[in-house]
This record gives C-alpha cells, structure tokens and sequence, in this order.
C-alpha cells in the first residue's frame, strides 16, 4: 500500500519531460500494491487497442512477466503464479509495460495468440450495457481452439 511518500514520488514524475528516465527499481518498491500485495494489470491488445482483460500481479509476477516477456498473474483463486496460456496455448507476449500516474495500476500492451477469455472470446469484456442502462447485450462471439 502506498504512502505518502510514495504520492509525492509520482507527483514529482508528473515534471518530467517526455524522455525523462526513471529507474525502474525507483518505481517497483513505490507501487501501490494492496494490502494483499497485488495491483491491477490490464492486457490490451497492443495491435488493435481492445481491452482484453483485468487480472492482477503481486511484485513477482511482475518482475516475471518483464524477465520472460509472457504475461504472468497471481491467481487469487488458485493462489499461486500462472503464465497466461500456460494450459491454453493462448499466450500474451508483452510489448510494453506502463504505470498509471498515481502508481496503483499496470497496463500491459500484449500480442494475444488466440483468444483472452476462459469462455473462447478475444476479450473478457464482452457483456455491454445497453445505453439507458437496462440490458445487457453480448458483444462478441466465442471463437473456435
């Protein structure tokens, strides 16, 4: 969990020209990892720009995920590390790792082989709200392997 040591640490980065350089030991310790140790990840489609999914990283997976280049997530469920495709095929490659401004969010910009989703779909996020907020609509088809 952060400080607010750690908040004024990133309000500072908010000064920095585009270029500027930070060590990423600087940053990983300020994260705001929460009181279980995890932070939110979002994988999205680094060609395409969808949002593929939500999942979350203690600080291992992290340091995984940047030392193989293959999306790694803590399972809360399983409890453990697991590599996104590990059982699927369904790999996420890393192209590029980014921090929110407050430094409580990753986003990851992938390139997902096959789909993201456990239920066949390229997204998790495929039941949209309809627009006065009464329905919901099933974006996307389950796609085959």
């Amino acid at each position: 969990m952060a400080n607010a040591s750690d908040r004024d640490f990133f309000r500072v980065l908010e000064d920095l020209a585009p270029g500027d350089e930070v060590l990423f030991a600087e940053i990983v310790g300020r994260l705001a990892f929460n009181d279980a140790g995890l932070i939110p990840v979002i994988a999205q489609d680094s060609k395409a720009g969808t949002v593929l999914m939500l999942a979350w990283m203690n600080r291992r997976a992290l340091e995984k995920t940047i030392s193989t280049g293959l999306m790694t997530y803590w399972s809360r469920s399983r409890k453990k590390l697991w590599v996104k495709g590990e059982t699927s095929g369904h790999y996420q490659r890393v192209e590029s790792i980014s921090f929110d401004c407050d430094g409580d969010a990753v986003l990851c910009q992938v390139n997902q082989q096959g789909h993201a989703c456990h239920t066949g779909r390229k997204t998790c996020f495929y039941l949209a709200l309809s627009s006065e907020g009464t329905r919901i609509t099933v974006s996307t088809e389950k796609t085959l392997g």
